[in-house]
């Protein structure tokens, strides 16, 4: 597996301190990106949280997440999360070490008090001494947050850091670009009371059994979700029970628990999206379509990755991206002279390279930027790659049907498109059937007619 590294920096480790006022919970930034450009460690936020028990099970929740491989667990994981501040919320998020899991606690504006909002990307400290404080806040605490340095750490530190060299998968960044590209075709399933949440949550399985691993599946019902003995058109899909015990810590404070998913055909296991909404915030899990598989390898964004025109598009829609929180396609097509088909392919474009995100519950996507480096996901994609290396070597014959493609072997394969799907001869396509995304043969020969059309 392709690695990267990166070294993060903090001011200080994040601590949870007494004060006269209650607590005070310091959350330390990196370098990430702000309206005004890099900066070592922007300060986002500092005022209290109306629902402070809640807010830290939260935290805690996406913490849990950025610490775990459900698939294989016995390997380290621990990446530190990210945080966004959007003007009017704050937006918490990581993914797991098996790149299966995501997660984003939204901490919207009626969650705290005081202060305002910053805006910007950047990664935040959550140690483990952290974790522990974190754990014992009570129900009648009063926390005081403040994301990012206030000014008198920053001088008088001086070259005490704190620094974390993180490895970083390749096929983590394009997860957590395939996981936004994915959630951006779910809808709304299933909706279900405080009641019927916890009871559900409390009834999945949570031993050591098979249960957990694979895919389970729910009709809908008026109140809640009814297990069914096999898949069905309509059903919900869990991809295994075990990725959502992080709900856990938040049950006693959830009012309601929503499912997101594509209406599926019921023969075939599919993502999903399942959020806790509690006072203020929203906790979000996407589940990627089984444990054993990662959002890396779905391949739902490969042919805009391959679309040139949808790269200039993505450069231009850029510029007028301003850390919205919620990002009006519409009036942005206005103000670039883009369709908003052509909109909505740039951003997500802007979603593999992490300068966009998308929010189920909004239909929306937002403006943020990962602070990791934009061009690994599309330049590391081994499908993409091989496409382009394809094309180059004269490997592309086109016809009026489609096109055939010559392989290293000499084998030829042939693609053909039926009904917007393109189709090939090779074992991929027999294995996957288009579920995650085109061969690089189909890229190719996309990829080939684009570059006749021009």
């Amino acid at each position: 597996m392709t690695r990267s590294s990166r070294v993060l920096t903090y001011a200080r480790s994040s601590t949870l301190e007494a004060s006269a006022d209650g607590s005070l919970l310091g959350l330390e930034t990196s370098r990430g990106a702000t309206p005004s450009g890099f900066q070592d460690h922007p300060r986002f936020f500092s005022g209290f949280l109306t629902s402070p028990q809640a807010a830290t099970a939260g935290l805690l929740s996406v913490a849990d997440v950025a610490a775990a491989r459900y698939y294989q667990p016995h390997l380290p994981a621990w990446l530190d999360p990210v945080v966004t501040g959007n003007g009017d919320r704050l937006r918490f998020e990581s993914f797991s070490g098996c790149c299966g899991v995501y997660a984003r606690l939204d901490v919207l504006a009626g969650g705290f008090e005081g202060g305002e909002i910053g805006q910007g990307t950047t990664n935040i400290d959550v140690n483990h001494p952290l974790r522990e404080a974190l754990t014992r806040v009570g129900a009648r605490d009063s926390v005081h947050l403040r994301v990012g340095p206030d000014e008198l750490a920053v001088t008088t530190l001086g070259s005490a850091v704190v620094e974390k060299k993180v490895p970083l998968p390749d096929r983590w960044l394009r997860g957590f670009a395939e996981a936004q590209a994915i959630a951006s075709g779910f809808d709304l399933r299933a909706e279900l009371p405080a009641s019927e949440a916890v009871r559900f949550l409390r009834s999945l399985p949570r031993g050591g059994g098979t249960e957990q691993r694979g895919p389970v599946w729910f009709m809908p019902a008026r109140q809640g979700l009814r297990p069914t003995t096999r898949p069905a058109s309509g059903a919900v899909c869990l991809p295994g029970p075990l990725r959502l015990a992080a709900f856990h810590r938040v049950l006693r404070h959830a009012t309601a628990l929503r499912v997101y998913g594509p209406l599926g055909d019921g023969r075939a296991a599919t993502a999903s999206a399942w959020e806790a909404v509690l006072p203020d915030m929203r906790l979000t899990f996407t589940l990627s379509a089984d444990p054993s598989r990662g959002f890396s390898g779905e391949g739902g964004v490969l042919e805009t990755l391959a679309d040139d025109e949808t790269i200039q598009d993505s450069e231009l829609v850029a510029v007028l991206l301003a850390w919205e929180p919620r990002i009006d396609v519409s009036d942005l097509a206005a103000a670039c002279g883009l369709t908003t088909a052509r909109v909505r392919s740039a951003l997500m474009r802007l979603a593999t390279s992490g300068r966009v995100g998308y929010d189920t519950a909004e239909a929306a996507f937002f403006h943020r930027q990962l602070p990791y480096d934009s061009a690994l996901a599309e330049r590391h994609n081994p499908r993409l790659r091989h496409a382009r290396a394809l094309l180059a070597a004269g490997a592309v014959t086109l016809d009026s049907a489609m096109g055939t493609v010559t392989a290293e072997d000499g084998h030829a394969h042939r693609v053909r498109e039926d009904a917007g799907v393109l189709r090939c001869s090779c074992l991929w396509w027999a294995k996957y059937r288009g579920g995650r995304g085109p061969c690089k043969h189909a890229l190719a020969v996309r990829m080939a007619r684009r570059e006749r059309n021009t």
